[in-house]
């Protein structure tokens, strides 16, 4: 018992004894003493970093998740229908393109053309749909010129949607400004261009007849993850998968990603 207290009492004498509070004095001391072995500048550096790494993980792990819902997303969107679409090549192809687009877009206006490219490339294995998306911001001017696309579709069938397409897609002032105006409705003048029955496509578009169109398609982009043009989602007739492109990329990337949804079996 005796050897034991001895031994508790050697060890509480070599303990230390509590550290006092440094004094402010004190700290700025120890502050300069870092300061000038330049040790608080690596220590912050190191510091700096280590924050910069966590964000750019966190970045990366948003980006993944939000691609893995936008890869569920496209799942919904409706099967290309030879019946409904507006189909550019063969209606028979392995691949579509599908694109939500807006013609007051700036960014459709600089797309326009890569995708129909693509389909040159790879012949009848792929085709192209397009499919309406205009934004609110560009309204009323993007939603009266898709309305205009389906009377055009309406009276002169696919040639002339797609012919009315490119026509609007290189002549609009883009965001919401439309077609240049030198006399009457600008829309109405291409109608008659494209050798089309002036008062029938009057009467469609004022009515609003197609505005339900319209909106079908962009609802069927919302319900697929679409939420700003261009949106394209490349869909394997024979598999059902797909693949999301956001925003205008070029035509030799396209091409790329669409063999890409061309191999998937």
């Amino acid at each position: 018992m005796k050897k034991t207290l001895a031994l508790l009492a050697l060890l509480a004498a070599a303990m230390p004894a509590p550290a006092a509070v440094p004094t402010d004095q004190e700290v700025d001391a120890i502050i300069r003493k870092l300061e000038d072995s330049g040790k608080l500048d690596s220590a912050f550096d190191r510091a700096v970093e280590r924050f910069g790494l966590r964000q750019q993980q966190a970045q990366r792990r948003q980006q993944e998740e939000q691609a893995a819902r936008q890869k569920e997303l496209n799942k919904n969107v409706r099967k290309p229908d030879p019946g409904r679409d507006h189909i550019l090549g063969d209606k028979g192809a392995e691949v579509t393109l599908i694109e939500f687009s807006d013609y007051e877009c700036p960014y459709c206006k600089q797309f326009n053309g890569v995708p129909q490219e693509v389909v040159k490339r790879l012949g009848s294995r792929v085709n192209f749909v397009w499919r309406h998306f205009p934004l609110d911001f560009h309204n009323p001017m993007a939603h009266r010129e898709a309305d205009a696309a389906e009377c055009v579709a309406k009276q002169g069938g696919n040639d002339a949607f797609w012919k009315f397409t490119d026509a609007v897609m290189a002549r609009t002032g883009s965001n919401g400004k439309g077609l240049p105006a030198d006399r009457g409705d600008p829309l109405l003048a291409l109608a008659v261009e494209l050798k089309l029955d002036a008062t029938a496509f009057k009467k469609c578009l004022d009515s609003g007849e197609m505005s339900l169109r319209v909106d079908d398609d962009r609802n069927d982009g919302m319900r697929s993850g679409v939420s700003g043009t261009p949106g394209l989602i490349i869909y394997n007739n024979k598999t059902g998968k797909t693949d999301f492109v956001n925003g205008a990329m070029p035509i030799d990337a396209l091409e790329a990603a669409t063999r890409s949804v061309l191999s998937q079996q």
